[in-house]
């Protein structure tokens, strides 16, 4: 009788004490920590407010119990990473962390400005638990990003803690700002911080095993090879066009119409030739909530993603992107992907070269001459490059030969070598 009447009165301080640290921790996410009391946490915890002295002693020895034993900052960051895609594309996995992070930070705005502009007034031991708080959620999505660079064969340049412990500090430094400043023109809206925020991480920490082993790896013997081995894809240096006139060409093509919009999406997002564009028809193309592919019947037939992001921007989602667009506006029976716009017939690679004319009149690339169709493709492939993809998984994508490959190997290997002495520049003023 004892032993039971023992266990009935623990088990009431528990549940007491668990409806405590509840409540504090609504009210605290609602009203931030100083605008809450004590009186409040207790009245709406039914319980009296010497209770909570005798559980807590203060207000701080609950807020130290709310982020110790509700774990609150690790489920928070399990839970962002249970919705995160399971992508082996740094961008993508950056993007749909970023964009969920900001989100969950915009709901409690007053928690964020309790923890972060008053935690000067906490108690050391208060300021220690939110540490050991903060690292827990940082080693879930440490796991979750070296899970993505697994998938994808990519290597962080630095420790997975390291990066996440930097992904998050911007994040919150992003949160802390819009919260606390107005007219401050740093950037136009949230999308525009992620989009910028993905490849200062993408280019910055990001790299693909063996990419300078590759390029250096081919003699000059090779790119001759590379150039006599099938005409269509000879190069001896390659020209790839500059993320700005891309995105130029891209808006171009918006405005021009539906289908025009669609055919330089696929151009750029999957880098196809107009010989391999002509050829495809609807039943090639694959997408759902998770994948966006062509299935090419160029020679055996092949698989090739179209990317959402094109040069640092991203053009839509799986479902509503420029080519899903294209296809359910369309109100014919051809079995074609793409139609000639005035005449309603399957596209001929003479369309494609027209409409490209067309839109790059008056554009010229960094060497002052007009950029030509090779050059989209061009910058596709040293764009995948540059983003992680494996030589053997280019091989697979483009049909080609690691030979035919090696100048944009070599491309690739010299943008990251100028974007990494220039970071060193800046670096360097940033000391100085």
């Amino acid at each position: 009788m004892q032993v039971a009447l023992a266990i009935n009165m623990a088990s009431s301080r528990n549940s007491t004490r668990q409806r405590l640290i509840q409540t504090a921790l609504e009210l605290f996410v609602i009203q931030g920590v100083t605008d809450t009391t004590t009186k409040q946490i207790a009245e709406q915890a039914s319980v009296n407010e010497v209770t909570l002295f005798r559980h807590f002693g203060n207000k701080y020895g609950l807020l130290f119990a709310v982020i110790e034993e509700s774990a609150v900052f690790a489920q928070l960051g399990q839970a962002l990473v249970q919705r995160m895609p399971k992508t082996d594309r740094f961008d993508e996995a950056i993007h749909a962390y970023a964009t969920a992070y900001l989100r969950v930070i915009d709901q409690v705005p007053e928690m964020v400005r309790s923890m972060v502009g008053e935690a000067g007034q906490y108690p050391l031991d208060n300021r220690a638990a939110l540490g050991r708080g903060l690292q827990q959620a940082n080693q879930t999505v440490a796991d979750y990003f070296n899970s993505v660079a697994e998938r994808g064969n990519l290597t962080i340049r630095f420790s997975s803690n390291t990066f996440s412990s930097l992904l998050n500090s911007l994040l919150l430094g992003y949160a802390i700002i819009e919260m606390t400043s107005e007219s401050h023109h740093f950037w136009k809206n949230q999308d525009e911080f992620v989009d910028h925020l993905i490849p200062l991480f993408q280019n910055g920490a990001v790299w693909c095993p063996g990419l300078e082993s590759y390029a250096s790896s081919f003699e000059e013997s090779d790119f001759e090879e590379a150039e006599e081995a099938d005409g269509k894809h000879s190069v001896r240096r390659v020209n790839d066009l500059s993320a700005a006139l891309v995105h130029e060409i891209l808006q171009r093509a918006k405005k021009k119409g539906t289908c025009e919009y669609a055919v330089l999406y696929v151009i750029f997002g999957a880098g196809l030739s107009p010989e391999a564009m002509t050829q495809l028809e609807r039943s090639h193309h694959i997408s759902d909530r998770s994948q966006h592919i062509l299935h090419v019947p160029q020679g055996q037939g092949r698989q090739v993603p179209i990317n959402q992001w094109i040069m640092g921007k991203r053009y839509g989602s799986y479902r509503k992107n420029p080519l899903t667009q294209w296809l359910r506006s369309r109100q014919d029976d051809q079995r074609a992907l793409f139609l000639n716009s005035e005449t309603g017939e399957p596209v001929v690679t003479a369309d494609i070269e027209h409409l490209w004319q067309g839109l790059t009149q008056g554009l010229t690339t960094v060497l002052g001459e007009p950029p030509t169709l090779d050059q989209a493709q061009h910058t596709w492939c040293v764009e995948m490059i540059s983003r992680g993809m494996s030589l053997d998984n280019m091989v697979m994508l483009t049909g080609w030969s690691a030979n035919q490959l090696a100048p944009y190997i070599q491309r690739a290997a010299e943008k990251a070598a100028l974007e990494q002495a220039i970071r060193l520049d800046q670096k360097t003023d940033v000391l100085s």
